[in-house]
């Protein structure tokens, strides 16, 4: 069997089995609550593994690893920076937004930081909030889409174009089919794909390379002066720069609405408890392969035009044309699936948030099917996005993370240190923290670990929300 032959079969295989899980998924999908939290019933296993997935994907598997071919030595940097999120996400925020989502019966990140329907300034809040998630998720989506494009084109006589169109089709097809259900079951089996590429692949490389001691040798003889240097070969003020900025990916994981609402939708506190452990795992065994991935890349594989490739080349180069095949495939499939979380946010903000801000729900909004309309409108634009707007994967997404990290990320640490925060206060920080991000990435020049745009508007939405804390009891 070819290697196109082999990545073809297993792409339908495992496309058939995400379809599979829609139809099963739209057996438990009965309401709003079922749609959006999955009933609140989500075990340690799935959510763990789900929430890691929908917070990583493309961007770990081929701009993490691009980013290792591309700097050197000062990428493992974005290992702290990642972990870090997950350690802060687990411990400090899950318990708390478990609990307190529950207490109030929120089934959004939107509806629980905007609180009381009736106060003057609820709608303002939540249509704030809506458009920031929009915003971020087409460029979020869309970046998906493009990596899938890549993965098709490394593998098949077929257009990138005609690639993100099919993968997007899959994605729709589930998402609007089972909902939460469908999406956090995908999203699990993305995410133990991930894993075990992660594991295997790496391995393989370093093997090839001849161990740990060859990588060292074989990375100072390869690289330019600096790249073997924790800053990049930058002096003191500027590599300080650099390495707070890249620290500062990890400050984004509160704020990110598409995986903390996982913790809202958690079964119980054991569920927490043994859902922590998996993903601060899969955590370490991801992001240290895909590192280690892209350094021995870059001792491998000489002068490739772009980094990202470094995950394809490998695997290509370095595996039996099966075994390649199915990891090609199986990851691909894992790049298309994390779409749909993002979808489904941005769904809910549409269809249940804006329901709120207009006054129109009730415990239960209008019935699902304006979800199920925004989910394939945001599709489409995000595909064109991709098709008539391409961009490196690795900053699309930190700019999208970053502007969702800087607008939620603030207020929600602020409201689980026990505060509330006035209305006015709590609409000002989440449009500084996304308006100055969008700003800063647009309007100014890059800087070491683009620490402005990762640093100042999130500390400054964290001033904004502090300043407007009351007691809960005020």
């Amino acid at each position: 069997m070819s290697r196109a032959q082999a990545i073809l079969l297993t792409l339908v295989a495992y496309k058939v089995a995400l379809v599979a899980i829609g139809v099963w998924a739209s057996r438990r999908t009965h309401d709003t609550s079922d749609f959006f939290l999955g009933g609140r019933r989500l075990g340690a296993g799935v959510a763990a593994l789900s929430a890691s997935a929908s917070s990583s994907s493309a961007w770990t598997l081929l701009g993490v690893s691009g980013a290792a071919y591309a700097w050197g030595v000062s990428a493992l940097w974005l290992f702290p920076a990642t972990v870090s999120g997950f350690l802060v996400n687990w411990l400090w925020v899950a318990p708390r937004l478990m609990r307190e989502s529950r207490e109030d019966d929120s089934l959004t990140l939107t509806a629980f930081l905007a609180g009381d329907r009736d106060e003057p300034w609820t709608p303002a809040i939540i249509r704030l909030s809506s458009a920031v998630i929009l915003f971020s998720f087409l460029f979020y989506v869309a970046a998906q889409f493009q990596a899938a494009g890549h993965a098709f084109a490394s593998s098949f006589a077929l257009g990138e174009d005609w690639a993100i169109a099919i993968g997007v089709a899959i994605i729709v097809l589930y998402t609007l089919l089972g909902g939460f259900w469908a999406v956090s079951v995908t999203d699990t089996l993305q995410g133990l794909l991930m894993a075990g590429t992660a594991i295997v692949l790496p391995l393989v490389a370093l093997a090839g390379v001849g161990g740990f001691g060859e990588l060292a040798e074989g990375l100072r003889r390869v690289s330019a002066s600096g790249e073997m240097s924790l800053t990049g070969g930058r002096g003191l003020v500027l590599g300080t720069a650099f390495v707070l900025g890249t620290l500062g990916i990890g400050l984004g994981y509160p704020g990110q609405p598409h995986v903390v609402n996982r913790f809202m939708a958690l079964r119980d506190p054991r569920a927490l408890a043994r859902g922590r452990v998996v993903a601060i795992l899969w955590a370490v065994a991801v992001y240290a392969g895909m590192l280690l991935l892209g350094l021995c890349g870059r001792v491998l594989f000489a002068d490739l035009p772009d980094g990202e490739q470094v995950f394809f080349e490998a695997a290509n180069a370095m595996l039996p044309a099966v075994v390649a095949g199915v990891m090609i495939a199986a990851v691909l499939s894992a790049i298309m699936s994390t779409a749909d979380s993002q979808l489904l946010v941005a769904a809910s903000a549409v269809s249940y948030d804006l329901d709120r801000a207009s006054r129109r729900a009730g415990p239960a909004p209008r019935g699902l099917g304006r979800s199920r309309l925004v989910v394939l409108g945001i599709s489409l634009v995000a595909m064109l996005l991709a098709m008539l707007a391409p961009a490196a994967i690795f900053s699309r997404v930190l700019f999208a993370w970053h502007a969702l990290g800087s607008a939620f990320g603030p207020p929600l640490v602020v409201r689980l240190a026990g505060y509330r925060i006035a209305p006015r206060a709590l609409f000002a920080a989440i449009a500084t923290g996304f308006g100055l991000t969008v700003l800063l990435h647009w309007f100014t020049p890059d800087a070491p670990g683009d620490w402005i745009e990762r640093l100042v508007p999130l500390a400054l939405a964290f001033a904004v929300a502090w300043a407007g804390r009351r007691d809960r009891a005020g």
